[in-house]
This record gives C-alpha cells, sequence and structure tokens, in this order.
C-alpha cells in the first residue's frame, strides 16, 4: 500500500508536469509563431505591437522559468512566478467569461483549474519532493 506521502508527492508531480505541459505549448507559440504572440498582447494586454524579436526573448525567459518550474527549482519562486502569470492570463481574459457560449470562448473556462493547480503547487511546494532538491534532500537523508 503506498503511503499518503507518496500519494501526495505523485500527484503533485502530475499536477507540475501538466502546468509545465499547458505552459511550454504557449512559450514555444512564441518562438514558431510570434506574430500571434503579439496578436494575444495586443488584444488581451492591451499592450501595442512588439516585434518578433521581443516574443523571442519573452519565450527564452518563459523556457528558462518553466524549466525551474518543471524540475522544481527555486520553489517559492519558480512556483510563485507561473502562478503569478498564469493568474495574469487568467484574469486578462474576463471578457471571454462574460459570453461562454460565444465563439470558442468556452474553452477559457480551463484556464480557472489550471490556476488552481499552480495555488495548489504553490501551497504545497514544501511537500513537493519528487523534486531536484527534493530528491537531493532524500538521498542526503539515505546516505547519512
Amino acid at each position: 500500500m503506498m503511503s499518503a506521502t507518496k500519494r501526495l508527492s505523485l500527484s503533485l508531480l502530475g499536477l507540475r508536469l501538466s502546468v509545465f505541459l499547458v505552459m511550454l505549448m504557449w512559450t514555444v507559440d512564441k518562438f514558431l509563431r510570434p506574430e500571434h504572440a503579439a496578436g494575444v498582447f495586443a488584444n488581451f494586454y492591451a499592450m501595442g505591437e512588439f516585434g518578433a524579436s521581443v516574443f523571442v526573448t519573452l519565450g527564452v525567459l518563459e523556457l528558462l522559468l518553466l524549466l525551474a518550474f518543471v524540475t522544481g527549482f527555486a520553489r517559492r519562486y519558480s512556483y510563485g512566478a507561473v502562478l503569478l502569470l498564469h493568474a495574469g492570463s487568467t484574469l486578462a481574459a474576463w471578457q471571454q467569461y462574460l459570453h461562454p457560449h460565444e465563439g470558442a470562448n468556452l474553452l477559457f473556462f480551463t484556464a480557472w483549474p489550471m490556476l488552481a493547480a499552480c495555488l495548489a503547487l504553490y501551497l504545497l511546494r514544501d511537500a513537493d519532493s519528487m523534486t531536484i532538491d527534493g530528491l537531493r534532500a532524500s538521498t542526503r537523508k539515505r546516505s547519512e
């Protein structure tokens, strides 16, 4: 029978991997289709058009953050930054929530469970042991 600690660790790992996958797709989009990213920024964040190099730079920074996040490096900061980024994008789409059955607006509601997952990961970050530093700590304990 699996312990509660092991079940929690596996659950947090599953949340982290699934949040990473979704955010990775948005990051890759900045490299492959910077014009799409520019449209998203203009439409949802009321930011003027930026050149492709701005989105490639944002993509690189996002990718570094996501690598820290998925490995559990600097959990307080990487999990917190992912939570804030996703909260910002979720709230920026507020107009889509007012008309859920128009166009593809219903898809925007999928952001809310992901936001809950990001919050859970941040709040339970100290219990997330299947991380770079968590695995290092458990290896140290076993060798002592």
